[in-house]
């Protein structure tokens, strides 16, 4: 990097060399506060050099660094850098790579910057029209948004990730997100935007017919009528327990409004206030009464 009388221009390519074998050495020996600067060093040397790329590849390693020192939110910081270069650079794809590796080493710190940075990688990954991994980082979005209990946020992502599932053409999967979208506005004791919900499914093919239809209306009717036991057995059913775990999770604590406890009859309320005793003498008395006979 140094300059003088017959060397005019510090030449970066060589620094940058130098600084990345260097960085190497410290990781192998395990002492990454140091190969962290030596990282930075190469990427600074890039960039002086107008090869973004490989500065971006430079802060890249740097963040891995910090991820071995557990610094997670500075990690994420210069992976969030350098993808930025990538696209500055012209290499999408890579950013939105790094993108969801960010938000893969973030998720368990902080869940609510795992989902920014995962939309953000889905948007890129959207705009090169690369529409499966979209999905995937949708997918990793909406499920986090669930597991947080952010019901309205994770609605208006399923509703995004059924929308491409329709454009791809991929019908059985947005039956399966139909059924997570009416779980989360039933969550979120929404039954109109629920029944909705399934009422512009049918414009699908093939969704009506289908036992996910069936059991999303069975479903329904359960929790209009307040019927518990209904809403039990649809969630227990192995559609909906075999579904994400997070969504599996929402069916199985779904409880109807008013506790969802079944009318019962009368009679049967009084037999339990009085007692199986109560309710064994009016047996008796019931056996007595037709013990001639019905004549």
């Amino acid at each position: 990097l140094k300059t003088g009388f017959l060397k005019w221009k510090p030449d970066y390519d060589s620094a940058a060399t130098e600084y990345g074998k260097a960085a190497v050495a410290f990781k192998n020996a395990k002492q990454f506060d140091q190969a962290r600067e030596a990282c930075l060093r190469e990427a600074e040397a890039h960039e002086n050099n107008k090869a973004l790329f490989h500065a971006a590849k430079a802060y890249e390693q740097a963040g891995m660094m910090l991820k071995e020192m557990q610094r997670l939110p500075e990690a994420v910081q210069l992976i969030e850098k350098a993808s930025m270069m990538y696209l500055e650079n012209g290499t999408p794809d890579t950013a939105a790579i790094a993108l969801e590796r960010a938000g893969k080493l973030i998720e368990n710190v902080s869940p609510e910057k795992a989902v920014q940075l995962y939309q953000q990688a889905a948007s890129v990954f959207e705009n090169e029209e690369r529409l499966r991994q979209a999905l995937e980082m949708l997918g990793k979005a909406s499920r986090l948004l669930v597991r947080g209990r952010r019901l309205d946020e994770a609605a208006l992502s399923l509703q995004k990730e059924k929308s491409i599932y329709k454009e791809i053409e991929n019908y059985p999967t947005c039956y399966k997100k139909t059924i997570a979208q009416v779980l989360v506005h039933l969550h979120r004791n929404d039954y109109v935007a629920a029944e909705r919900c399934v009422r512009e499914s049918y414009s699908i093919p093939g969704f009506n017919g289908s036992e996910d239809c069936a059991a999303l209306e069975q479903l329904l009717e359960g929790y209009d009528q307040q019927d518990q036991d209904q809403v039990s057995e649809v969630c227990n059913s192995p559609l909906f327990k075999y579904m994400d775990n997070d969504y599996a999770k929402l069916g199985l604590t779904l409880v109807v409004p008013g506790g969802g406890i079944k009318k019962k009859s009368p009679n049967a309320a009084q037999d339990k206030a009085r007692g199986p005793a109560a309710v064994g003498s009016r047996g008796e008395e019931e056996e007595d009464e037709y013990s001639g006979g019905l004549c």
